[in-house]
């Protein structure tokens, strides 16, 4: 009985579908060419050639490069198919205020709670907690002003937009409000966050 192949001996292609049908985030090529041995131009090239054959071939999934990384996705077409399946005719999405609320973090990162709430003029921190929670925000460091903690988008985010990076953001900031000629106005009628208060804002009453 013969020895199973090493890694370095596996076919490139079929070695990367092997791999890539177990992640659980978006694979970088470095890593995908530290982990099978190969030079990290020939795993590109064999990435690219995957997702192109694919795309020919009609697959029900693609090969999609987001967030830095490769992995599957279903090919939108047949979304309603997965939907159907994993959902049974419910629907999941975000709500109004988290929706609001992610958008100002997205296009003001890094981002304070009180300014979020600023630019919103209503109380986030409910909406904020969810957003936590559900991995799409993430903190990132503290404002040197006020100590206050800074807020950001993660590579979580950017997988579920569908985003290379930030850069694919669609222009809109100049359509939002300036946090800072705001602020003063609005701040005094936003409550500081406090763990053990209910939500006020009404919206964050059904999360996504």
């Amino acid at each position: 009985m013969s020895e199973p192949a090493g890694v370095a001996e596996l076919g490139l292609k079929p070695a990367l579908e092997a791999v890539l049908m177990v992640v659980d985030e978006p694979a970088t090529e470095e890593h995908l060419a530290k982990v099978l041995q190969r030079p990290r131009r020939a795993v590109a090239d064999a990435l690219r050639e995957l997702a192109d054959e694919y795309a020919v071939q009609g697959r029900g999934f693609e090969l999609r490069l987001v967030a830095g990384g490769w992995r599957f996705y279903t090919r939108p077409a047949y979304a309603a198919a997965v939907e159907s399946f994993v959902l049974d005719g419910q629907q999941a999405r975000l709500t109004q205020a988290a929706l609001e609320t992610l958008a100002v973090v997205a296009y003001r990162q890094p981002v304070s709670r009180s300014r979020v709430s600023a630019v919103r003029g209503v109380n986030c921190d409910g909406v904020m907690r969810t957003l936590l929670q559900r991995g799409l925000v993430g903190e990132a460091g503290t404002e040197p002003e006020t100590g206050a903690i800074l807020y950001r988008t993660t590579n979580y985010f950017l997988e579920r937009m569908g985003l290379r990076g930030l850069d694919e953001l669609p222009e809109l900031a100049p359509f939002l409000p300036e946090a800072d000629a705001i602020e003063a106005e609005t701040l005094e009628g936003v409550p500081s966050f406090d763990p053990d208060a209910p939500d006020t804002d009404a919206d964050d009453k059904t999360e996504f």
